[in-house]
């Protein structure tokens, strides 16, 4: 029996506008008999994962396949829940059994590309999204994984350069700007950075994520922190070792009486980086 298209197209337009709880509460209306369809189940798991409940997503997309055979759409979500609980062994089986089913998926291909680079593996990464971009170039999902193989291979500007072309193809996606958002600041371009996670909180407001990351690009945005830059740009553990060597490196050159000032400054911006940032955040987070 099919499920009845009305409640799946409610479940459909709840989870195309981030509402997984309405999609699921749709769901529920179900008939018995139609609750394991494979539409049915395919649109519970992709409610579960908007949620963050990967665990139910899991066991929803391993109960489906039960029942309805191999599917590639809920093999991808159960390597999806795999990965999340950190079996990346069983979720790479996971998809290849997918993509034996279906060797075209995009779907598919972009999740192995994505679990590869995550293991360290990226011109097997690089390879899988190619194939997934030969398929369907303008693909979110296929935009979303080329940011993150090439962020993962530390090609920080490639992957900017990919998320504005995100952007640019699909200016409402909250995913499509978040990346954006979070490739600038690691760049170190705070405003970018601040406008596109600005954007992604316009376009998915229920995502609390997307609204701390802009609250602390909004943040870092304040002309007080702008000492600060280099830390936000290169951490400050490398900010720390580079003040280290030069102060120690004057001493051992023979020039104390440069190093002396350089540490008194060194110290100066330390008090600075403990104090400013908490009172920033707390008149930004007043003015938010």
């Amino acid at each position: 029996m099919t499920a009845p298209a009305p409640v799946l197209a409610r479940a459909q337009a709840m989870l195309e506008v981030g509402r997984p709880q309405e999609a699921l509460s749709a769901l529920a209306t179900l008939p018995a008999s139609d609750v394991m369809g494979p539409i049915a189940a395919r649109l519970r798991c992709a409610a579960l994962a908007q949620l963050g409940r990967w665990p139910e997503a899991g066991e929803a997309a391993r109960a489906a396949l039960a029942t309805n055979g191999p599917d590639p759409d809920l093999l991808y979500w159960l390597a999806r829940a795999e990965q999340d609980a950190g079996h990346a062994s069983r979720a790479e089986q996971i998809l290849l059994d997918g993509l034996a089913v279906s060797p075209h998926d995009v779907d598919l291909l972009c999740a192995y590309a994505d679990l590869c680079a995550g293991e360290g593996q990226l011109d097997k990464a690089a390879k899988l999204v190619a194939l997934a971009a030969a398929q369907d170039p303008q693909a979110a999902i296929v935009y979303a994984t080329r940011v993150k193989v090439a962020y993962a291979g530390g090609h920080d500007r490639e992957a900017q350069r990919i998320s504005q072309e995100f952007v640019a193809n699909h200016p409402a996606n909250p995913v499509a700007n978040a990346l954006l958002g979070g490739v600038s600041a690691v760049r170190g371009q705070i405003r970018p950075a601040y406008d596109g996670f600005r954007r992604a909180v316009a376009e998915d407001p229920t995502d609390r994520a997307y609204a701390e990351s802009a609250l602390e690009m909004r943040m870092a945005a304040h002309p007080l922190m702008l000492p600060l830059r280099p830390i936000l740009r290169f951490g400050a553990l490398k900010v720390w070792l580079t003040a280290v060597a030069l102060i120690f490196g004057l001493r051992l050159i023979g020039l104390p009486q440069l190093a002396f000032p350089v540490g008194l400054a060194w110290l100066a911006f330390c008090v600075y980086s403990w104090v400013v940032p908490p009172l920033v955040r707390r008149w930004v987070r007043r003015r938010w």
